[in-house]
Order: structure tokens, then C-alpha cells, then sequence
């Protein structure tokens, strides 16, 4: 049940990165590339700053916040 779990948080969270920073979802299966990706992103930018969340809504933040990141980072390398 936590594989399921985790990935629903992982396309929830790409999702929402996606709605924050670009406007519009980008699919099912790239958002939950991108919010596996923003998960590890966020946990370890908010583990450096000394920062944890606990339980599912703990989670979705930071994949969101790490998702964000991520998708910050690649408008940077897509403008130039």
C-alpha cells in the first residue's frame, strides 16, 4: 500500500509544481517523473535547512516545494 501511496503523492505533487510554475499539468506519467524527482529535491533542500515534515500532507509539501525546484531550474537551462 505505500508504493501506491507514494506514487499518488508523486503525481499529485508534479502536478501541482506544474500548475504553480507553468500553468498546466504535463500528464500523468511526467508529473510523476517529476514528483518523485521533486521529492528527493525537496527533502534534501529542506533537510539542509533543518526542516521536517511528518505524514502524507508533510510529504506532498515537499514534493511540491522540491517539484517547483525542479521545473524553476529547468525554465533556467531551457531559456538559454
Amino acid at each position: 500500500m505505500g508504493i501506491i501511496i507514494s506514487i499518488l503523492i508523486g503525481a499529485l505533487a508534479g502536478y501541482l509544481a506544474g500548475k504553480l510554475m507553468k500553468g498546466a499539468g504535463f500528464g500523468f506519467w511526467v508529473n510523476l517523473l517529476i514528483g518523485i524527482v521533486g521529492g528527493f529535491i525537496g527533502g534534501n533542500v529542506l533537510g539542509w535547512l533543518g526542516i521536517y515534515w511528518g505524514g502524507i500532507v508533510g510529504q506532498l509539501v515537499t514534493a511540491v516545494i522540491g517539484a517547483a525546484i525542479l521545473l524553476w531550474l529547468v525554465s533556467l537551462i531551457r531559456k538559454k
